[in-house]
């Protein structure tokens, strides 16, 4: 590498790496722990490139990339921050900065995209960050999953493309489709989830679209659709006008599954799949959890609840859960145990009982895919939203009860080829209890299955 890098940080070990790193690349060095230096040295035009970290004694590096843009519009910086959420990334391409790492980061990629950054020079804008905006975003992470989503929520944020956001039900989907509007160029204009509702009649796409402007619309749980309403979609698509609206849609489930199936038009997917982003699971990403953890119990005291910590064996329990209810799931424990818990430091009994009404522990990386609670949610959420905005009718749970109490005492007498007396002990009732649920549930037993 040939050129003049000014590195500014405030953690004196990472200033010496980079210096020794860059130094023996060829490079010549500036490192100091100011912004007020990093500033004065861009002012009097040192420097070929710019690394900078975000929080430092004296301000904020971020705030500084629209002054050095005005001042050397040519000069790359790369922002490397421990504050590992969407919000850094955000701003960091808002800002438009050359590129973003995360700490602790790898230092021979850094040096390639250092190496790169001198041989280009690209360029450079004066957005300045909106610091209106919320930083209160359960989108935290230090692992490669959610890095690489970071940086791709932020260079699509600004294009036209349609966004098609995938996951498992509380990964954040919808989030992430805020997310992308509330630090967009459309901040400012309407953000619109639209409800099956919303397109029955003749007038319906067309009051969507006087509602949304051009702004975003996000169809959510679009395989939930009927068809007619994916039907009546594909036309408004097809009829928008230069100023349309930026176009997403959520979905837990795979798309491409549901084209198999007829449960989605192909017409509709390849209009919605400009940009597909998929935010992985928590199990995905077991190294954040902690981290999560740490950000609930943050947000729980600002909102006056007292303050609280995860022990080392409590950490460990929740490590190991499988969190099938991914965020979402984690966050509502979280908010339990800060209610829960008398002591300042929260310990693994404590935890335990309060998963204890939670999906069973299991091991991770089993290779099952899908947990036996995560497809019921599915199920659940299905079914509530057949009704739309109204209530299924009463007595949910009894036949909640009954459509799982039939297929397992069938599976159960299958395995234990109709011996009721051993499918009785398999499943822990009494054999007249199983007797009775084989009448109740009208269950044929068949020449497999005799009666005992």
């Amino acid at each position: 590498m040939d050129g003049t890098v000014l590195v500014a940080d405030d953690d004196r070990t990472i200033r010496t790496v980079l210096t020794q790193a860059l130094t023996r690349a060829g490079c010549k060095v500036h490192a100091t722990s100011s912004l007020v230096t990093l500033m004065r040295w861009v002012a009097e035009g040192k420097g070929d490139l710019v690394i900078s970290d975000v929080v430092m004694p004296d301000g904020n590096g971020l705030d500084q990339l629209p002054k050095i843009a005005e001042l050397r519009p040519n000069l790359p910086v790369i922002v490397i921050s421990a504050q590992n959420t969407i919000m850094t990334a955000i701003k960091a391409a808002e800002a438009e900065a050359y590129d973003y790492l995360p700490k602790p980061f790898d230092l021979p990629d850094l040096m390639k995209r250092a190496a790169r950054a001198l041989e280009m020079k690209p360029r450079r804008a004066t957005t300045a960050a909106d610091d209106s905006q919320s930083e209160d975003l359960p989108l935290v992470g230090r692992t490669a999953a959610m890095q690489a989503l970071y940086r791709l929520v932020a260079r699509v944020m600004n294009t036209s493309l349609s966004v098609l956001v995938t996951g498992e039900s509380g990964t954040g989907k919808s989030l992430i489709a805020r997310a992308i509007h509330d630090f967009s160029d459309r901040r400012s204009l309407p953000f619109v989830v639209a409800a099956a509702s919303d397109l029955e009649g003749m007038d319906g796409p067309q009051s969507l679209l006087s509602r949304v402007k051009a702004g975003s619309l996000v169809f959510d749980e679009v395989s939930d659709l009927s068809m007619d309403a994916q039907a009546r979609i594909v036309r408004m698509l097809d009829a928008l006008g230069d100023t349309a609206p930026r176009i997403m849609a959520t979905s837990r489930t795979d798309l491409l599954d549901a084209l198999e199936k007829g449960a989605l038009r192909e017409d509709l997917y390849y209009r919605l799949a400009g940009v597909t982003v998929a935010v992985p699971p928590l199990r995905d990403r077991v190294d954040d959890i902690p981290l999560l953890a740490e950000h609930f119990l943050t947000r729980a005291e600002r909102e006056g609840a007292p303050a609280r910590s995860l022990a080392s064996d409590a950490i460990d329990i929740v490590r190991a859960y499988t969190w099938p209810g991914n965020v979402r799931q984690l966050e509502n424990v979280i908010r339990r145990l800060v209610v829960t818990s008398s002591n300042p430091d929260i310990h693994r009994p404590e935890v335990e009982q309060v998963l204890g009404s939670q999906p069973a522990i299991e091991p991770l990386n089993t290779g099952q895919a899908d947990k036996l609670s995560g497809s019921v949610e599915q199920h659940l959420r299905r079914y509530f939203d057949l009704h739309g905005g109204a209530l299924p009718p009463a007595g949910l749970y009894q036949r909640i009860l009954r459509e799982v109490e039939a297929p397992l005492i069938e599976i159960a007498l299958d395995a234990t080829l109709g011996n009721q007396a051993k499918c009785a002990d398999l499943l822990g009732i009494n054999r007249n209890t199983l007797r009775k649920k084989i009448t109740e549930l009208d269950i044929r037993v068949t020449r497999r299955r005799k009666m005992m």
